[in-house]
């Protein structure tokens, strides 16, 4: 198996056992140049609110979004958005990333921010 594959299974684990719970998800993807976090309904047929580095505000003030003071800004951004929607409670879905680096430091503040994993 190689890298991918890896950890697209992992990514089906861990959204199999969310759907068992029937939970609000915080999806993050990450690329080298680029993360992204969304919302998705318990259904998981819906997009509630999502952000990204190639958001215009954040864009603006990092250029380079592919670091963890991105990946911080776009976990403040997230959970703003999502108590703006009256969202607390959601289940993390690091679609099968390591928790380490990026993935780290968004949870992180997103958590600051009030959201609870």
């Amino acid at each position: 198996m190689d890298k991918k594959q890896t950890r697209l299974r992992r990514a089906r684990k861990t959204r199999a056992k969310i759907a068992e719970l029937h939970m609000v998800r915080l999806s993050v993807h990450r690329t080298n140049s680029h993360i992204y976090a969304q919302i998705i309904d318990q259904n998981g047929n819906k997009v509630l609110a999502s952000s990204s580095t190639l958001d215009v505000v954040v864009r603006k003030e990092m250029p380079n979004g592919g670091n963890t003071q991105a990946a911080t800004s776009i976990g403040k951004s997230i959970a703003e958005k999502a108590k703006s929607l009256g969202i607390v409670k959601v289940a993390f879905d690091r679609s099968g990333f390591k928790y380490h680096g990026r993935i780290k430091a968004l949870a992180e503040a997103a958590r600051e921010s009030g959201l609870e994993f």
